[in-house]
């Protein structure tokens, strides 16, 4: 048998036969050591030849964090397929789309139906004593399916090759410290299906035949006691997971399971949208853990900059490009690369204007699906949409997304530098900021906020409390009140579903002060 080039099922493979009896995965109740995942995912993968299926034929897998995902996933590799990872709380129309778009050939899933949009299920991966099937692939070759969150429209299918995705492992072990060692538990409550667990997280794992620690679902409290329990070494997280941490920690009165969970932590790292320093600085008091940020994207597999590659830990900063990533701030107009010296500083975001994040390696994408649209450009240079700016060090912070810059008479907005300022409002639990038309400005600042419990804000306090931090043509005109905001997967606030869900208009709707 040959092995698919340098895919995940390949690392397993590696992992078993340099260390059989280790620790792969911990799951429950659930302990499985590298040899016994590898013979699993050898079952798995003849279970999917003995139905037919062939190398390049997508399987959609839409299953919970936990060893069934694994023999899923893994097994589909090793039988040469493509995996269309599935977010598990779709909707069936969001899963009907996704079955569709990528033609998926069967989808492996937790439930009893028998067919989804005409596409077979079977409940949990499939399994079978044969000899798993040899099968052999190009380097470049289609390995996961992976759909974007559809923040700007439909999801759409991201082409990440299983040496794209190696490339991106080699370039984040690459940093000192590494985020993890073969001697690390690590804990996965990310979830796999995204980019971001599945290869910053058990990529990794597998990469170095470290032990992964999975959770099915995040419970706060549940999560700390099995940190503690299992002395995980290594967490890489998000902010939700963060500020929940530490709102459970702080209803007992006592931080006493917050430092027992991370007694062990070696390493901490946030991902996947801006970590807000109040929780950054608090994990670092409270749990004596240093979180080290980093950014990426789906299409990067998905790592781009940290916080680890420059060794400077700093609250609502990034860092610096990975080792094998080239990173450029371009003009947001123009696209052509920006002077060092026209890189704006801090606190002159809106005269200079930050540059718009292009990167350049080995873990790029191949383009959309079907047909590789969109991709890196003919130097291999990829418009990521997000801007940032560099510090005096050097380091990368960032500002927001190109598509969400509000243009007020002339002048830039970016949302996030106006959210920071409103959510130190005491009474403001969390704030999103959007641009309404405006006959004579072109565009106006609408603020949307959720309010903390018992709390009570009007136009004009909220818009004097801004005042005192930013420019008069920053300062919103209006503001929403919502019960809740809504977010995304990775636990940003949604400013495309606020658009949708006709917030941007000039009326507002009824909640408008």
């Amino acid at each position: 048998m040959t092995d698919v080039g340098s895919s995940l099922s390949v690392l397993v493979r590696a992992a078993a036969r340099d260390r059989a009896d280790a620790p792969a995965v911990v799951a429950g109740e659930q302990r499985l050591s590298w040899g016994e995942l590898d013979a699993q995912v050898d079952r798995a993968a003849a279970g999917y030849a003995a139905r037919g299926l062939t190398p390049g034929e997508r399987v959609a897998v839409q299953l919970p964090n936990g060893a069934d995902w694994l023999r899923a996933t893994l097994g589909a590799l090793r039988a040469g397929l493509v995996v269309v990872p599935v977010n598990t709380a779709y909707t069936d129309p969001e899963l009907e789309d996704v079955l569709t778009d990528s033609g998926a050939a069967l989808l492996v899933a937790a439930g009893d139906r028998s067919a989804v949009a005409g596409v077979p299920v079977v409940a949990g991966p499939p399994a079978d004593d044969a000899e798993p099937p040899g099968v052999s692939a190009a380097p470049d070759d289609l390995a996961f399916l992976a759909y974007t969150s559809g923040t700007t429209g439909r999801p759409r299918g991201a082409m990440l090759s299983a040496t794209a995705l190696r490339a991106n492992q080699e370039q984040c072990l690459r940093m000192d410290p590494q985020p993890v060692r073969p001697d690390d538990r690590v804990l996965l409550v990310l979830p796999l299906f995204h980019v971001y667990g599945l290869n910053a997280g058990f990529g990794l794992v597998a990469a170095t035949g470290a032990c992964a620690v999975l959770l099915e679902s995040f419970d706060p409290v549940a999560s700390l006691e099995v940190m503690a329990r299992e002395e995980v070494t290594a967490v890489p997280g998000a902010p939700p997971l963060f500020q929940a941490w530490l709102a459970a920690a702080g209803a007992g009165g006592s931080d006493a399971l917050l430092r027992r969970a991370f007694a062990a932590v070696r390493i901490a790292s946030s991902g996947a949208a801006p970590l807000p320093e109040r929780v950054w600085t608090a994990v670092r008091e409270r749990a004596g853990v240093t979180v080290w940020e980093g950014y990426g994207l789906t299409e990067a597999c998905p790592v781009v900059a940290s916080t680890l590659a420059t060794g400077r830990a700093k609250p609502n900063c990034i860092g610096g490009p990975v080792p094998g990533v080239e990173l450029q701030l371009r003009d947001t107009a123009l696209h052509e690369q920006v002077a060092e010296d026209e890189v704006s500083a801090p606190g002159d975001l809106a005269e200079d204007g930050p540059g718009e994040i292009w990167v350049r390696g080995a873990n790029l994408f191949s383009g959309y699906w079907p047909d590789g649209v969109d991709g890196p450009d003919a130097d291999g240079w990829l418009a990521t949409g997000d801007l940032a700016y560099a510090d005096e060090d050097g380091d990368l912070h960032l500002v927001d997304r190109r598509s969400d810059l509000i243009l007020v008479s002339g002048f830039n907005v970016y949302p996030a530098e106006v959210e920071r300022v409103l959510d130190t409002h005491p009474a403001v639990a969390e704030s999103a900021v959007i641009g309404v038309p405006d006959p004579r400005t072109g565009a106006a600042v609408r603020a949307v906020v959720a309010l903390r419990p018992g709390r009570q804000v009007g136009l004009e306090e909220l818009r004097e409390h801004a005042a005192a931090s930013l420019a008069r043509y920053k300062v919103p005109t209006s503001v929403q009140v919502l019960a809740a905001l809504p977010h995304s997967l990775t636990g940003k606030v949604s400013r495309a579903r606020l658009r949708e869900l006709g917030l941007a208009r000039v009326d507002g709707g009824d909640g408008d002060r």
